[in-house]
């Protein structure tokens, strides 16, 4: 709809109100509204100003699309950014965004999910997959050194189990979060041993899996599973010392 990709345009007169001397400008793409109403009215101010567009790995549409010079049907995997899982470009959209967006980027689902947990800690924005993509390249690629740049968020319609997923991905790809599992003699005490030795580290278990039943696990041994919380990666890297110097089996889930 043109009205709907003036309106959405928007965006680009306030971003050069706010920042004339802007240098580029990551958009979303996924139907491409969005990318093209910002794009018209960037480069209708001033075209020397980059505009890139940033797509998901998954969901490639328009990338494609530009790429053969026809509106292609690309993409069907699974995504977290939803919100621009579109298999084919509109006639409109592809037409704009061809000939004025000067590149086209993508961008995979641990790449959106590391930068909506940055988003969430540090600036306390909640940002959808779809709205945080070129953060997320951002992140994973680099700016070109020196040059002024701003990454258009859109949108906060975030399933909350999603959400819960992403915190839990952001804190052990941070060393915050660490999942033990470990195989132990099954004799009274022993569980107590690996708490005070956590304790120790001033780590703080948030959960516990007790399996002495299942077929994996050897007649006289138990399989215990700790999820913890720690300050960081040296605090985690300590108690993972601390667990070695006692000759406690483990392995490392998260």
């Amino acid at each position: 709809d043109p009205q709907i990709i003036a309106a959405q345009g928007v965006i680009g007169l306030e971003i050069l109100e706010d920042l004339p001397d802007v240098d580029e400008i990551y958009v979303p793409i996924g139907g491409g509204g969005l990318a093209a109403g910002t794009a018209i009215a960037i480069k209708e101010k001033n075209p020397n100003v980059k505009v890139i567009g940033v797509q998901s790995k998954s969901f490639p549409s328009m990338y494609e699309s530009v790429k053969q010079n026809v509106r292609t049907v690309v993409g069907g995997e699974r995504t977290i950014a939803d919100g621009i899982s579109v298999k084919m470009p509109g006639e409109l959209t592809f037409e704009i965004i061809k000939n004025l967006i000067d590149e086209i980027v993508l961008v995979d689902d641990n790449e959106i999910a590391k930068a909506m947990f940055l988003l969430m800690e540090r600036m306390k924005f909640v940002v959808e997959p779809a709205g945080a993509v070129g953060l997320a390249y951002l992140i994973s690629k680099k700016p070109s050194p020196g040059k002024k740049v701003v990454v258009v968020l859109a949108g906060g319609n975030v399933d909350m189990y999603l959400l819960g997923q992403i915190v839990d991905k952001g804190l052990a790809a941070t060393g915050r979060l660490l999942v033990v599992s470990m195989i132990l003699p099954d004799r009274p005490g022993i569980f107590k041993e690996i708490v005070d030795e956590i304790a120790l580290a001033n780590a703080n278990i948030v959960e516990v899996n007790h399996d002495r039943l299942s077929s994996k696990v050897n007649a006289g041994s138990v399989t215990v599973t700790l999820s913890l919380e720690t300050q960081g990666r040296e605090q985690s890297e300590k108690l993972i010392k601390k667990l070695k110097e006692k000759n406690i089996q483990f392995e490392l889930l998260g």
